[in-house]
């Protein structure tokens, strides 16, 4: 995406720098290296750094302080920290001021902090695209998304095509379709941070993955609001997979608590998924899709916009 794909690894020890460079070998990003908060900020104020990984235990400042002025100097710039047990409560309230992105307890897994340094890296990639604000980037982030689950290839496009069909349906003017169409094409950005070994599996996922698959609409609300994003647009990402009768997620809001734009997007997202094969499930034909949809009716879907939806909708197989 044109930027360089810088990651900044702040840590006293060699060794320990060593450690955390050897996880990112052989992977699309550059490691630069620094033993304290000046030197780091100095790298920071070079260039551009995707992602920064920090210990909180730095000669001159704490690994939290110097996150809160690389959040000032670059602000794209996803900020990680590596703690002590002692430090959780420091690092908790960190991530709560903005300081910081993400936490790690030392000793760290290998895997779960390469995972987030990719995720950190789809998210400085996704914002930075998304700001300019053109239609092209949008589309083209959501269809690079989508490469990651072959199952959804053309989902996004397919989604704003229904969704737009709502639209229409309630003369919703422009500026409000734009809204619906860009968030139906990024209503599922957040899935950057799900693992594509939980997004490909056959079968029903466990409870553990479905909890990671969970932070997506937050996940993605973040990029958003990282981007810039309308709010309008925003609510699409974040709310698409609330239910009308509040027991859907992230936060369970209910009825018209919901925004209209996400009411919207969630029809026509259920309406592409079951029409769709997936690794754990092959697409209904039309007569049962529509089926489908009258028994979420009032349930998981607004009623009124899914008699708005299915009125419009032209015969198919």
């Amino acid at each position: 995406m044109g930027e360089p794909t810088r990651i900044l690894c702040i840590v006293v020890e060699a060794a320990v720098q060593d450690a955390l460079a050897r996880l990112f070998l052989n992977r699309d990003m550059r490691v630069l290296r620094a033993g304290n908060g000046e030197e780091a900020l100095g790298i920071v104020r070079g260039g551009p750094v995707a992602v920064v990984v920090s210990d909180n235990l730095l000669p001159g400042m704490s690994g939290v302080e110097l996150l809160s002025r690389v959040r000032d100097l670059s602000p794209d710039t996803v900020r990680v920290l590596l703690t002590e047990t002692a430090d959780l409560p420091t690092a908790a309230e960190a991530i709560t001021r903005g300081e910081v992105s993400r936490f790690h307890v030392k000793p760290w897994v290998d895997e779960e902090i390469v995972r987030t340094v990719e995720e950190g890296l789809w998210r400085y990639r996704v914002g930075r695209s998304l700001r300019p604000g053109d239609e092209a980037a949008l589309r083209s982030i959501a269809q690079t998304i989508e490469l990651r689950d072959p199952y959804t290839r053309g989902h996004c496009d397919r989604v704003a095509a229904f969704a737009l069909k709502i639209a229409e349906g309630l003369s919703l003017p422009e500026e409000m379709r734009r809204a619906i169409r860009h968030g139906s094409w990024l209503h599922d950005c957040g899935k950057i941070g799900v693992p594509e070994t939980i997004l490909n599996r056959p079968g029903k996922l466990s409870p553990a993955d479905f909890e990671v698959v969970r932070k997506h609409p937050g996940l993605g609300a973040d990029v958003g609001r990282q981007a810039n994003l309308p709010e309008e647009v925003i609510d699409i990402i974040l709310r698409h997979h609330e239910r009308f009768d509040g027991r859907g997620y992230p936060t369970g809001v209910k009825g018209t608590e919901i925004p209209l734009g996400a009411r919207i997007v969630a029809i026509a997202d259920v309406f592409d998924a079951m029409s769709s094969d997936r690794p754990y499930a092959k697409g209904y034909d039309r007569a049962e899709v529509v089926h489908v949809l009258g028994v979420l009716r009032g349930a998981a879907l607004d009623p009124e916009l899914v008699d708005i939806f299915l009125a419009g909708l032209t015969p198919g197989p």
